[in-house]
């Protein structure tokens, strides 16, 4: 063993001092040919190296001038020492040789549990570990009665059956562990309970103020009728469309019956009053045929009002032509439009297979002016110059070549006079406004379908 590590009250002198483990030397020894010094453990272990010289001069060693140094044996076990665990509060100090009687029972020094149980402990603690801690001491059971061992005790305390323990929904309640488990499944007032009519959870306490408004609660018809209990969600479905109890109106109320009677009698009154409800339905859908008659002419001339232009799309026009070209001359006509707010109401029909002269070789294009619904305030006749395009419907823009031709109506031609609404005139325009070889080798016909755009020039116009 090294020298000594321990606390000395006063500084050792130099010759003290190991020079192999710097640490005051314990069993000193001494080499008598050089005088140097050594701990007898610190010097053995250096020369079991097989290195027989003196660590200090490196001179060679001879056992046999090799002697224990009593005196410094003296000096050092006469030196005042602290307790070797005076850190940890012992407050002793005395002479180094006094060291070992003084652990003896030094409360502060390491002994092994009494009870064998490995545990390695200050002597100050021991009581402590006796009574509390050791796995092999006896504990007997405050709730039970029954003895353990310490390591026994560990697992049965805080288990035992007898133990009084609050409830763990913290309801107030306690009792014994072994009663905790149906408490708290049973008893307990805030035990979480399933309600048996919406599968919902609750607290136990709170499942009858639950069922006052409980959805599927089961509840009795407000008008007392023969069905079974609903549930409390359904009940305002089943008096709309299920109950027999409840007064509701005949179907054909719209139409004028004015009966109101329980569910479970309107079969018997649909079968005696069906000739009724007949003659009740035809007059309601004679007014309202009426009634859309006047919408759709209210909407129609709201529609039709334009500012003079109007693009007019002819689809179909393989079906048209080739009902024109095959079953004679057949007039378009396209939708009737205003030039203008209070203005003329007019239109314009085509001849997809020309007319008279033009048949089979032209387009025939003509502009007509309808009777409308301000002629009286209007000035006769009329005045207002008429522009016709067909639209080149070519990809690229630049390369469209729209046919156009305007005129400016003669009014002294009986088309441009007020019109009559029992006389229905060809109106004015061009028999021959396009080849058909022209319309159909050229971007004129797309989709089936060709655009033709009527104008009227609205500058001269006087509102009336």
């Amino acid at each position: 063993m090294p020298g000594y590590n321990l606390s000395f009250v006063n500084k050792l002198s130099r010759r003290c001092i190991c020079p192999l483990c710097r640490l005051p030397m314990k069993d000193p020894v001494v080499i008598t040919t050089c005088g140097h010094r050594f701990c007898d453990v610190c010097l053995q272990e250096f020369l079991s190296a097989g290195v027989f010289k003196c660590p200090e001069d490196d001179k060679p060693l001879d056992y046999s001038k090799l002697y224990p140094d009593n005196n410094l044996y003296t000096e050092i076990t006469t030196s005042l020492i602290r307790c070797k665990h005076y850190k940890d509060g012992c407050k002793w100090v005395d002479q180094l040789g006094k060291l070992q009687s003084h652990l003896d029972i030094c409360r502060y020094d390491a002994v092994s549990c009494p009870n064998s149980c490995s545990a390695l402990l200050s002597r100050m603690c021991v009581h402590d570990h006796l009574e509390f801690t050791c796995p092999r001491r006896r504990v007997l059971c405050k709730f039970c009665g029954n003895e353990f061992s310490g390591e026994q005790f560990e697992n049965h305390n805080g288990n035992c059956p007898y133990e009084s323990v609050w409830c763990e929904n913290k309801c107030g309640a306690r009792l014994d562990r072994r009663h905790l488990s149906n408490h708290m499944k049973n008893e307990c007032h805030k035990r979480t309970v399933l309600c048996q009519y919406c599968k919902r959870e609750f607290v136990e306490e709170t499942l009858q103020t639950h069922q006052y408004k409980c959805p599927r609660f089961p509840v009795q018809c407000p008008n007392q009728c023969e069905t079974a209990k609903i549930p409390r969600e359904e009940v305002e479905v089943h008096i709309q469309e299920r109950c027999p109890s409840v007064s509701i109106t005949c179907a054909f109320k719209e139409a004028g019956c004015k009966t109101k009677c329980q569910r479970f009698h309107l079969d018997s009154h649909m079968e005696e009053n069906m000739k009724r409800h007949l003659s009740l339905v035809w007059e309601l859908v004679r007014q309202q045929q009426q009634e859309i008659r006047q919408l759709k002419n209210a909407l129609h001339a709201s529609t039709q009002i334009t500012n003079g232009s109007y693009i007019w799309k002819i689809s179909d026009y393989k079906t048209k032509y080739l009902e024109a070209a095959y079953k004679g001359a057949k007039e378009l006509t396209c939708q009737p439009f205003y030039t203008s707010r209070n203005g003329y109401k007019v239109s314009a029909s085509v001849f997809l297979n020309g007319y008279g002269n033009s048949d089979g070789k032209y387009l025939s294009l003509y502009f007509k002016i309808l009777p409308g619904e301000y002629d009286n305030i209007l000035e006769w006749p009329f005045r207002l110059p008429v522009t016709f395009t067909l639209y080149d419907q070519a990809a690229d823009p630049d390369k469209r070549k729209n046919i156009v031709e305007r005129f400016v109506p003669d009014p002294t031609r009986k088309q441009f006079k007020k019109p009559h609404p029992d006389i229905e005139t060809l109106g004015f325009g061009y028999p021959k406004f396009l080849t058909l070889e022209t319309l159909k080798t050229r971007n004129f016909i797309k989709d089936d379908a060709l655009y033709i755009g009527i104008s009227v020039d609205n500058k001269t116009f006087i509102v009336p």
